[in-house]
């Protein structure tokens, strides 16, 4: 449902004018009087008034509904609310990312991060039938965005994301544990995690294995990416001049525990990416999984509804005009 609501509504007070502009016109043509006077009138009792002179109100009835229209449209009109229950067929999925110190290497291209979040928003723009949220981790972890069912609020806080928000480290079992917490009360018979890192854990509270264990007992999907190169790959350091200088410098991807903790989960899968390509086979993994139908409830915000009012006043006043140029010209 629609619930109506104006911005400005002080301004719908000027639709006085309509009622007094009416009664205005009314007195105008009682008083008018004729041009040419006669001493009897007999003469034309069997003249009709031709159509052109009963639609002669017209032109200011048109003028009114210009009027009209166009005070509405200033007092800008707004639907305050749209609410629609639908049913759509996914899955429920939690991306959860990595955001410490060592995803700023660039052995990918502008950056490990933003690598990660391109592939992660082709991913959403993929997948438009399905619940999503967002996780982020480094030192600590915490929920950005819950499930939805609008990617663009879940896409708009991906592409803010940066580092230097969370402590610096890798708390694999917290981040992992955080995205099992939004999703473990999903109704969903799906219930997918992607998990993406580029380092080893050692940081926080909850042991990585323990948290893909808790994940498997709640029927969740763990997919783990290792982003990123092994050996070295080069770093951005801000020398004292504040120039930006590169080192290689030593990087670590724990393969064998990301790999246990996707196993533990039925179904789940490690992968290595070193581009969007990696990801592509994540894609085809979570196409062939079995769908659910969940009922979502959309809601819109405040949307402006004077458009049609503003339509409406220009094409009266375009009619008046074109009327009074045509049918009822005056002058030559």
């Amino acid at each position: 449902m629609n619930n109506i609501t104006f911005a400005h509504p002080w301004l719908l007070l000027l639709l006085i004018l309509v009622p007094l502009l009416i009664i205005w016109y009314i007195l105008k043509y009682r008083k008018q009087h004729p041009a040419l006077q006669f001493s009897e009138t007999a003469i034309f009792s069997g003249i009709r008034p031709t159509l052109r002179q009963r639609l002669h109100p017209l032109l200011y009835a048109l003028r009114l509904v210009a009027l009209t229209a166009a005070i509405v449209a200033l007092a800008r009109p707004q639907s305050t609310l749209n609410r629609r229950e639908t049913s759509v067929e996914g899955i429920d999925i939690v991306l959860t990312i990595d955001v410490s110190g060592s995803m700023l290497a660039e052995d990918i291209k502008p950056n490990r991060l933003e690598a990660a979040k391109k592939v992660a928003a082709d991913f959403i723009e993929g997948r438009n039938s399905d619940r999503m949220g967002l996780v982020v981790f480094a030192g600590e972890a915490y929920t950005q965005i819950p499930l939805t069912i609008d990617h663009h609020i879940l896409l708009g806080q991906l592409a803010k994301l940066k580092l230097g928000s969370l402590k610096d480290g890798t708390a694999l079992g917290d981040g992992l544990a955080t995205a099992v917490n939004r999703i473990k009360d999903s109704e969903a018979k799906s219930k997918v995690i992607i998990l993406i890192t580029d380092g080893v854990n050692n940081q926080g509270s909850v042991d990585p294995q323990s948290a893909a264990e808790i994940a498997a007992l709640y029927g969740i999907r763990l997919y783990t990416i290792g982003i990123g190169s092994l050996g070295k790959a080069p770093y951005p350091f801000k020398d004292a001049l504040g120039h930006t200088r590169y080192q290689n410098i030593d990087v670590e991807i724990d393969e064998p525990q990301l790999r246990a903790m996707s196993a533990c989960t039925d179904g789940g899968e490690y992968f290595r990416a070193t581009s969007k390509n990696s990801l592509s086979q994540i894609f085809q993994q979570i196409d062939n999984m079995e769908k659910s139908k969940i009922d979502v409830t959309q809601y819109s915000q405040k949307r402006d509804e004077y458009f049609p009012l503003l339509v409406v006043a220009l094409l009266a006043l375009a009619f008046e005009i074109l009327l009074r140029l045509t049918v009822y010209r005056t002058t030559p």
